[in-house]
């Protein structure tokens, strides 16, 4: 994803709001080290917040009045009809709201999420009268206050994994002055756990080889489509598997009551609880898959894509499904990936798999999609639109009566560019030039690019920039970001990653290869970094950008490519490329990481790279 100022602007308001929030530290604020368990047990996923979206009363919630967990008029509810409304009065007054969580012992990843709504009567801009505390035990996690008031919830994300085989009090303490409310307004709050600390004899990523067709019938609009989904895969592991779980990534755009992405009707398995925020489905298979053997599993699925230009949204007639389609999540040597959707860059993470995706649609809609795209004619009205993928991490498409126009780049690729109403035509031409130059250019870099066409939507009232899907990108009207999602047909797509854990992989790699395909040669660029704390890294997980928002294009895209045109300059520019070039076919359709790269950078120089990586804090 390309990031814009309005998306920086965005996530400083919508995640970075708080006035003081700190990174919780290995060992928590007042405990010692034997309060950590001996020996990790095993990790089962869970959501260990009980009555999160209050609907279920008041319990067991410690409230400080009768008046806090309410469903009365003055406030809404982020979802259902309940809410906690803390102060509000306008006047000398604290509320409290507090409960007792267990965080299990032998999960790695635990992720506090909650949704905050501000108002207040408050003038000022630049005094904090009014405070929200969120403290779980006896650290802060963040305080906001009077002054970042909004129009509406905005959810907050905490990475709590430091609390694992504890029981601690999650708490919220409001307080007014004596002047003026400022309201308080928490909703739909959850503490997901998942990943084993231990990890298990075998570190191959399983489920293996996953083969998916899916059969969907949009409405008239293209915002609703059901249908039926199958998946086949293989395990890989040596550790037999008795269940998977589905990423339904597009539930972070609703609530659980109300979920974009519904999935019933399973077969080959039973279907579990839902966890981390409902993106996470467990299914328990009817029977153990051992090594090397294969099963399926099929449900019926229904999408209803929500108002916004996003993507996964639609805006006015133009509609985008992106990450809507079920996929396996990856199972490791560090268990199970269930981490959570971040909207402020990207939490997926999956294996090459292969798709035959049959959408059943008004002919009045055009339907880019990832793949090979091949319509026929449907009922009265209607078009068949078949793509097929084959070695792709997502499926994504969109609907609606684009404007569209194709090419072929120097080197062979088909390219279509489908624009929304309001895009130019010598716009929509000038990106078609684009999207032609830079498919070429990264194939020569790179290796040449595999997915038959690739389509680009064109929208600029994207309020993320850019974004990247196989064979399929979403994209503002700009030279600079339409260069990017391409490049990432390479660095997530073809050499995959784990996304949320290490999104520098994809995001500075591909900035460098956009600079690279610019003629841009980040000639001193690395000499106006300055870090803000020394927790930050260019290496940062997803859970640590989401908490300091602010930072995170300026670190990973701006340090993280500035980093990698340092590294050119030590091995010289012959043999970066070669480095690039050989890791991309060593890593085709495969899984990087850090530490891979780290030593495929050595082995390419005779210079020791030791202080290189710690001068440009390249962890892992």
């Amino acid at each position: 994803m390309r990031p814009t100022p309005l998306k920086a602007l965005a996530a400083r308001v919508l995640v970075a709001a708080a006035l003081a929030a700190v990174s919780l530290p290995g060992t928590p604020a007042g405990a010692s080290p034997s309060t950590a368990p001996a020996a990790a047990a095993a990790c089962t996923p869970a959501q260990v917040v009980t009555n999160g979206g209050f609907e279920s009363g008041t319990s067991p919630w410690t409230q400080s009045s009768t008046t806090v967990i309410t469903s009365r008029t003055g406030q809404s509810a982020h979802g259902g009809t309940a809410f906690a409304w803390l102060d509000g009065v306008g006047s000398t007054h604290t509320d409290t709201l507090s409960q007792s969580v267990t965080i299990p012992s032998g999960c790695s990843s635990a992720s506090l999420t909650f949704w905050l709504h501000i108002d207040t009567a408050e003038t000022t801009s630049s005094t904090a009268y009014d405070k929200l505390t969120a403290k779980i035990g006896s650290t802060t996690l963040a305080t906001y206050s009077n002054l970042n008031k909004a129009s509406g919830y905005a959810q907050k994300t905490f990475d709590v994994s430091a609390f694992a085989g504890q029981t601690v009090t999650l708490a919220f303490t409001g307080t007014e002055d004596s002047s003026l409310q400022t309201s308080f307004v928490l909703d739909d709050i959850a503490l997901n756990t998942s990943g084993d600390t231990t990890p298990p004899a075998d570190s191959t990523r399983t489920p293996a080889a996953p083969g998916y067709t899916v059969s969907l019938t949009s409405n008239t609009s293209g915002t609703g489509w059901t249908g039926h989904e199958s998946v086949t895969f293989t395990n890989a592991s040596s550790t037999a598997l008795s269940e998977v779980y589905l990423r339904l990534w597009d539930n972070y755009h609703g609530t659980c009551s109300a979920m974009p992405i519904t999935v019933s009707n399973v077969s080959g398995g039973t279907a579990g609880a839902l966890s981390v925020g409902c993106t996470a489905l467990r299914i328990s298979l009817t029977s153990p898959v051992a090594q090397g053997q294969s099963a399926t599993i099929g449900f019926d699925l229904a999408i209803t894509v929500p108002s916004g230009a996003d993507r996964f949204g639609y805006d006015g007639a133009f509609v985008n499904i992106g990450n809507a389609l079920p996929v396996l999540a990856v199972k490791d040597g560090t268990g199970w990936h269930l981490d959570p959707y971040t909207n402020n860059g990207e939490s997926f993470y999956s294996l090459a798999a292969d798709f035959k995706v049959t959408l059943d649609h008004p002919t009045s809609l055009l339907v880019p999609a990832t793949g090979t795209s091949v319509d026929t004619a449907g009922s009265s009205g209607r078009t068949v639109t078949t793509a097929t993928a084959s070695k792709v991490r997502d499926f994504a498409w969109a609907a609606g009566p684009f404007t569209k126009i194709s090419g072929t780049s120097p080197a062979g690729t088909a390219i279509n560019i489908y624009s929304v109403s309001g895009i130019s035509s010598s716009d929509s031409q000038s990106m078609l030039t684009t999207a032609k130059s830079a498919v070429d250019a990264h194939a020569a870099r790179f290796g040449a690019y595999p997915y038959g066409e690739l389509d680009a939507v064109i929208d600029n009232n994207y309020w993320f920039g850019g974004m990247e899907y196989p064979g399929f990108v979403l994209d503002l009207v700009s030279t600079t970001a339409l260069t990017h999602e391409i490049g990432h047909q390479w660095f997530y797509g073809i050499v995959g990653d784990d996304e949320y854990t290490s999104p520098w992989l994809d995001e500075s790699f591909t900035d460098y290869a956009t600079d690279l395909a610019q003629g841009k040669t980040g000639t001193s660029c690395w000499s106006s970094v300055s870090w803000a704390s020394t927790a930050e890294n260019i290496t940062n997980s997803m859970a640590y950008w989401d908490t300091h928002s602010s930072r995170y294009s300026t670190v990973v895209y701006g340090y993280g490519k500035c980093a990698l045109h340092d590294l050119r300059r030590v091995l010289g520019d012959t043999a970066m490329a070669n480095l690039l070039k050989s890791y991309a076919t060593s890593h085709w359709y495969g899984v990087s990481t850090t530490a891979e790269f780290k030593a495929a950078a050595q082995a390419a120089t005779t210079t020791d790279l030791t202080s290189f990586w710690t001068t440009h804090r390249i962890v892992g």
